[in-house]
């Protein structure tokens, strides 16, 4: 993995392991001060890649929101938020989509390689659609962003999709986990993950590298690789941002 982007997952979960209720509306697991935490981690980040799924249900704009941490990418000579990743196996977006619509920062569509021109005709010049063989991994993905794109730090936030495959294929560095203080108890709601073989078992346990209350709920941070760099900032020591320079240890 060591040619690979770091990745972080960043996830908020009910304390029974939903992502989301099954309404129609999302439904809020986390708090303002942990939002800004999330918006300062996107900062630090060279991406952002979330689900199809999560793009047609919540219809995020992934963007940083902090008007100093956008200057500090600016004066660093970056982009004001992170490039924008999406994957689609079936290639259904629409061009509306806040995805595509809001920030102008680059927007990266990866779908496998036989449904890549029909997508890339319905979102025009407001992306840059990627074929990838006849099934998209997230091996390839990363692959593609560090070798072509020069991602060397990722963020995925969801959904349940996507954080299942990269944890099953043993990709991810760190995992950046909210509980928030409620149930959802719905069948049909999102989990974090689905069903899959995963690396971390009795026999091989995550490693627990830190733990902080925020409010009314808690994050755990999870490392899930010897790349882990282990080192969080607090909410007054903003960072020095620059593309692909891992953040110091502890």
């Amino acid at each position: 993995m060591s040619d690979r982007p770091y990745v972080t997952l960043s996830c908020a979960m009910s304390i029974d392991g939903y992502l989301d209720s099954a309404a129609p509306t999302r439904l809020a697991m986390s708090n303002a001060a942990d939002l800004d935490r999330v918006d300062r981690v996107r900062s630090e980040n060279d991406a952002i890649m979330v689900g199809a799924s999560t793009v047609r249900r919540d219809n995020p704009r992934l963007l940083v929101r902090s008007e100093q941490r956008r200057m500090g990418r600016v004066a660093a000579g970056l982009p004001h938020s992170p490039t924008k990743v999406t994957v689609t196996s079936r290639g259904e977006l629409s061009p509306d989509a806040e995805f595509f619509t809001s920030g102008d920062v680059e927007k990266l569509v990866y779908t496998p390689h036989g449904k890549a021109r029909r997508l890339a005709a319905r979102v025009g010049d407001v992306a840059t659609v990627i074929g990838l063989a006849e099934r998209v991994t997230m091996a390839g993905i990363l692959d593609d962003l560090v070798g072509r794109r020069g991602v060397h730090r990722l963020m995925v936030e969801g959904g349940g999709k996507l954080l299942t495959q990269f944890l099953a294929e043993d990709l991810a560095d760190e995992l950046q986990l909210v509980v928030a203080p409620l149930f959802v108890g719905e069948t049909r709601a999102p989990r974090v993950v689905g069903p899959a073989r995963f690396p971390w078992t009795a026999s091989r346990r995550a490693v627990l590298a830190g733990s902080r209350q925020i409010g009314d709920v808690m994050l755990l941070r999870y490392a899930l690789s010897d790349r882990f760099d282990g080192y969080e900032r607090s909410e007054q020591d903003e960072p020095a941002i620059g593309r692909g320079v891992p953040m110091e240890s502890r």
